[in-house]
């Protein structure tokens, strides 16, 4: 049985129809995929890569040694570490003491942290100590035994001296 020609031209005309709207309904799973992750990865980029910066700085500076009013690696006191990590990888330029750098953004309870926050406590009676909050309790400073490294708020020491955290 012979079909006319018209017959065929239509079914075909049907045929890409819906081909044509079938494909436009799919929803394209990976599109809504992608900005499933965006939309998470908006709230995170930052912190992640102040985090990893931090770490490269504490890679780049551990164990360089204690000096007070020091300001390179032959010797560093806290505030200046700090003053020349936000100046050097977080692109803002604080000042140079830790009374300075104390007065400085908004107060933060302790379990706001998030990286690139500053840390405060008191060491003695008159002295104050900071040091840059990273992640998961830890902070990057300037120890006067150990030089340049990272420690735990959690830390008998540092948890007793803790005095407050401040976000720039």
């Amino acid at each position: 049985m012979q079909y006319p020609k018209k017959i065929y031209v239509f079914l075909i005309c049907i045929l890409c129809s819906i081909l044509i709207v079938g494909c436009g309904s799919l929803p394209d799973k990976k599109a809504n995929n992608y900005q499933a992750q965006s939309k998470q990865l908006e709230k995170y980029p930052a912190n992640k890569a102040i985090i990893h910066k931090l770490y490269y700085q504490h890679k780049k500076w551990e164990g360089v040694r204690y000096q007070l009013g020091g300001l390179s690696k032959s010797g560093i006191d806290c505030s200046g570490f700090v003053h020349l990590t936000y100046k050097s990888k977080l692109g803002m330029q604080l000042p140079r003491t830790t009374r300075q750098q104390s007065r400085l953004g908004k107060e933060i309870h302790k379990h706001e942290l998030k990286a690139g926050d500053l840390v405060f406590f008191r060491t003695g009676p008159t002295s104050k100590h900071v040091g840059i909050y990273i992640e998961k309790n830890k902070f990057l400073h300037v120890s006067q035994k150990k030089g340049v490294t990272i420690s735990h708020l959690d830390n008998v020491y540092w948890k007793a001296k803790y005095w407050k955290s401040v976000r720039v």
